[in-house]
């Protein structure tokens, strides 16, 4: 062991005089081990924030989306979908047909997003159906039976608040009715619910319902046409240039929209979060660095013969200064070493067992998700040491600048 550090662990192992000292130092230690393991966990959580987030938005709608600009729907869509399904960078493509309607049981009532799908497209672009918990998608599959009711599926959260299950008959009412001589009237079909899917995502299992493409056609009196063209591409972070090039492809008279700006706000609001709780939570590490500088002062006029003894016996300011300096840094490798294990213990724990569950009305996930990285860890590390680093830089100076003759004049 170098001859600055075997010292520097001497003095803090030693008992000494002034308790207070020892008692500032492991406050110290203390306050760099609080301040790392939160800002491990809190990265954790906005790091998980964004991944099943993106997860589920990713796994829920379509990467790009083609719609008609006029709004009239796209009619001949076939020869569209085979052509665009042949463009680079395109992995599945699947129609679709929205509409707004309102889906009643009994007094119980609720807005829906109605989509018309073709089950075997729609499950290559997004994974909603697959999160089906109760009652079975099958029925979507089959061809319509005379005298019997059209099959729909709801998400969990809508379901729950008309107090259905698979099995219940379910009214159906579009606003886009039949003109009749005392005017516009309403649509009302009845359905079957078939399923019920829980994605997690609040904003889907509260709104959003699958019916067959013929059936949503047949409710809103557009037979064969469709709303929308969803495609799953093969490049994520790609999506604005590759539905750059299906709209071109496309031809004029279409628009399409994509997942990174559909959600822009949120990520951008997600990546802020993370700065400002960095910035925040890092002020625990300052406090700590000051506990340092102050412990580390005390300690220096508490050794002030020790410093003075070690000069006269030929030891060099630089050395005296590396001292102090290895001192604050052990004090800061300690607590840092038990930031680290308390932060990735508890969010590997809250990552695995999610004990923290939230409001998915308002947060739309219904545990606090934790995502650690090994990165954070080396940044948190970095940030950890330059503070104590810089908290030690006055009293090892201090401690340099002692006149042997002086400190022992009076000895």
């Amino acid at each position: 062991m170098r001859f600055e550090l075997f010292i520097a662990a001497r003095y803090l192992r030693a008992k000494r005089r002034q308790a207070v000292i020892g008692v500032i130092t492991a406050i110290s230690v203390l306050g760099v081990a609080a301040g790392v393991a939160s800002l491990i966990i809190a990265l954790a959580i906005t790091n998980g924030m964004r991944r099943d987030l993106q997860a589920r938005l990713l796994g829920s709608t379509a990467h790009v989306e083609l719609m008609r600009i006029a709004g009239d729907g796209i009619r001949d869509w076939r020869p569209l979908l085979a052509r665009l399904k042949a463009q680079s960078h395109v992995v599945a493509v699947a129609p679709g047909f929205y509409g707004q309607v309102l889906v009643s049981r009994g007094p119980r009532s609720g807005g829906a997003l109605i989509k018309g799908i073709v089950p075997a497209d729609e499950t290559t672009v997004s994974d909603l159906l697959q999160t089906v918990r109760e009652g079975t998608t099958s029925p979507l599959s089959q061809r319509s039976i005379p005298g019997t009711l059209p099959p729909l599926v709801l998400g969990s959260d809508l379901a729950q608040t008309l107090g259905a299950r698979p099995g219940d008959s379910i009214l159906v009412t579009s606003p886009q009715g039949e003109l009749t001589p005392f005017g516009l009237q309403p649509r009302f079909v009845r359905y079957q619910l078939a399923a019920i899917f829980h994605s997690g995502f609040y904003q889907y299992d509260s709104s959003y319902g699958f019916v067959r493409m013929s059936d949503a056609q047949r409710l809103f009196s557009n037979p064969d046409v469709i709303t929308v063209l969803s495609f799953k591409i093969d490049d994520l972070y790609n999506a604005p240039a590759i539905a750059h090039q299906l709209e071109a492809a496309a031809g004029p008279g279409y628009q399409t929209t994509n997942w990174m700006e559909q959600n822009r706000e949120l990520f951008r609001a997600l990546r802020l979060e993370q700065v400002v709780t960095f910035i925040v939570i890092a002020l625990i590490v300052c406090v700590a660095a000051l506990n340092i500088l102050i412990a580390l002062t005390m300690l220096v006029m508490e050794k002030t013969r020790d410093i003075a003894v070690l000069m006269s016996f030929g030891v060099q300011p630089a050395q005296v200064r590396r001292i102090f300096l290895a001192q604050g840094l052990l004090i800061s490798v300690t607590g840092t070493i038990i930031g680290l294990v308390i932060g990735y213990t508890l969010s590997w724990a809250g990552g695995h067992y999610h004990f923290i569950p939230l409001s998915a009305e308002v947060y739309s996930l219904d545990a606090l998700p934790f995502a650690p990285r090994a990165i954070d860890g080396v940044l948190v590390t970095a940030v950890s040491l330059v503070t104590a680093l810089l908290a030690t830089l006055y009293p090892s100076s201090a401690a340099a600048r002692i006149l042997p003759a002086e400190a022992l004049r009076y000895e």
